[in-house]
Protein backbone atom coordinates (compact mmCIF):
# COMPACT_ATOMS: atom_id res chain seq x y z
CA UNK A 1 0.00 0.00 0.00
CA UNK A 2 0.93 3.66 -0.19
CA UNK A 3 1.41 5.95 2.78
CA UNK A 4 2.10 9.63 3.26
CA UNK A 5 3.74 10.61 6.54
CA UNK A 6 4.08 14.26 7.54
CA UNK A 7 6.39 15.85 10.07
CA UNK A 8 7.55 19.27 11.17
CA UNK A 9 4.50 20.94 12.65
CA UNK A 10 4.48 22.71 15.98
CA UNK A 11 4.06 25.96 17.85
CA UNK A 12 5.82 29.07 16.56
CA UNK A 13 5.62 32.77 17.30
CA UNK A 14 4.31 35.23 14.71
CA UNK A 15 7.05 36.05 12.24
CA UNK A 16 8.72 32.71 12.79
CA UNK A 17 9.40 29.83 10.43
CA UNK A 18 8.61 26.14 10.17
CA UNK A 19 9.44 23.47 7.62
CA UNK A 20 7.00 20.66 6.93
CA UNK A 21 8.01 17.40 5.30
CA UNK A 22 5.92 14.64 3.77
CA UNK A 23 7.38 11.32 2.66
CA UNK A 24 5.54 8.89 0.45
CA UNK A 25 6.29 5.18 0.82
CA UNK A 26 4.99 1.85 -0.37
CA UNK A 27 4.32 0.26 -3.74
CA UNK A 28 4.94 3.39 -5.78
CA UNK A 29 5.60 3.49 -9.50
CA UNK A 30 5.28 7.22 -10.04
CA UNK A 31 4.28 10.37 -8.14
CA UNK A 32 2.66 13.19 -10.04
CA UNK A 33 1.48 16.40 -8.40
CA UNK A 34 2.18 16.78 -4.68
CA UNK A 35 0.76 19.47 -2.49
CA UNK A 36 -0.12 20.91 0.86
CA UNK A 37 -3.59 21.83 2.08
CA UNK A 38 -4.73 23.19 5.41
CA UNK A 39 -7.86 23.28 7.50
CA UNK A 40 -8.48 25.76 10.28
CA UNK A 41 -11.14 25.16 12.96
CA UNK A 42 -14.60 25.79 11.57
CA UNK A 43 -13.32 26.27 8.02
CA UNK A 44 -13.10 24.16 4.89
CA UNK A 45 -9.87 22.58 3.79
CA UNK A 46 -8.03 24.88 1.39
CA UNK A 47 -5.13 24.60 -0.99
CA UNK A 48 -1.82 26.03 0.19
CA UNK A 49 0.59 25.02 -2.57
CA UNK A 50 1.18 22.35 -5.19
CA UNK A 51 4.17 21.18 -7.19
CA UNK A 52 4.20 18.99 -10.28
CA UNK A 53 6.69 16.23 -10.97
CA UNK A 54 8.46 18.67 -13.26
CA UNK A 55 8.73 21.32 -10.56
CA UNK A 56 6.00 23.76 -11.57
CA UNK A 57 4.47 25.39 -8.50
CA UNK A 58 1.18 27.00 -7.58
CA UNK A 59 0.39 28.95 -4.40
CA UNK A 60 -2.64 30.32 -2.65
CA UNK A 61 -2.60 34.12 -2.72
CA UNK A 62 -2.51 34.21 1.07
CA UNK A 63 0.89 32.49 1.23
CA UNK A 64 2.65 33.83 -1.87
CA UNK A 65 6.03 35.29 -1.03
CA UNK A 66 6.08 33.63 2.41
CA UNK A 67 5.82 29.89 1.72
CA UNK A 68 7.93 27.77 -0.62
CA UNK A 69 7.04 24.28 -1.79
CA UNK A 70 9.73 21.93 -3.06
CA UNK A 71 10.24 18.22 -3.61
CA UNK A 72 12.98 15.64 -3.74
CA UNK A 73 11.93 13.01 -6.25
CA UNK A 74 14.75 10.69 -5.18
CA UNK A 75 13.21 10.56 -1.70
CA UNK A 76 9.53 10.76 -2.71
CA UNK A 77 9.30 13.74 -0.36
CA UNK A 78 7.64 17.13 -0.56
CA UNK A 79 8.51 20.07 1.69
CA UNK A 80 6.81 23.29 2.70
CA UNK A 81 9.05 26.05 3.99
CA UNK A 82 6.88 28.54 5.85
CA UNK A 83 8.35 31.94 6.72
CA UNK A 84 6.86 35.10 8.22
CA UNK A 85 4.13 33.04 9.81
CA UNK A 86 0.94 34.75 10.92
CA UNK A 87 -1.72 33.69 13.43
CA UNK A 88 -4.10 33.13 10.53
CA UNK A 89 -1.78 30.38 9.25
CA UNK A 90 -2.80 28.28 12.25
CA UNK A 91 -4.36 25.07 10.94
CA UNK A 92 -3.87 21.37 10.45
CA UNK A 93 -1.70 20.96 7.37
CA UNK A 94 -2.27 17.95 5.12
CA UNK A 95 0.02 16.50 2.49
CA UNK A 96 -1.55 15.28 -0.74
CA UNK A 97 -0.10 13.29 -3.64
CA UNK A 98 -1.34 11.84 -6.90
CA UNK A 99 0.32 8.43 -7.11
CA UNK A 100 0.50 5.56 -9.59
CA UNK A 101 1.14 2.32 -7.72
CA UNK A 102 2.82 -0.85 -8.89
CA UNK A 103 -0.59 -2.29 -9.78
CA UNK A 104 -1.04 0.60 -12.23
CA UNK A 105 -3.77 2.15 -10.09
CA UNK A 106 -3.74 5.93 -9.87
CA UNK A 107 -5.12 7.40 -6.66
CA UNK A 108 -5.15 10.56 -4.60
CA UNK A 109 -3.52 10.06 -1.20
CA UNK A 110 -3.62 12.16 1.97
CA UNK A 111 -1.39 12.30 4.99
CA UNK A 112 -2.69 12.23 8.55
CA UNK A 113 -2.17 15.95 9.09
CA UNK A 114 0.20 17.96 11.24
CA UNK A 115 -0.79 20.85 13.49
CA UNK A 116 0.76 24.27 12.95
CA UNK A 117 -0.01 26.87 15.60
CA UNK A 118 1.18 30.47 15.28
CA UNK A 119 0.79 32.28 18.56
CA UNK A 120 2.69 34.49 20.96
Amino acid sequence: QVQLVESGGGLVQPGGSLRLSCAASGRILAIYTMGWYRQAPGKQRELVATITSGGSTNYADSVKGRFTISRDNTKNTVYLQMNSLKPEDTAVYYCNADILDLGLRKNDYWGQGTQVTVSS
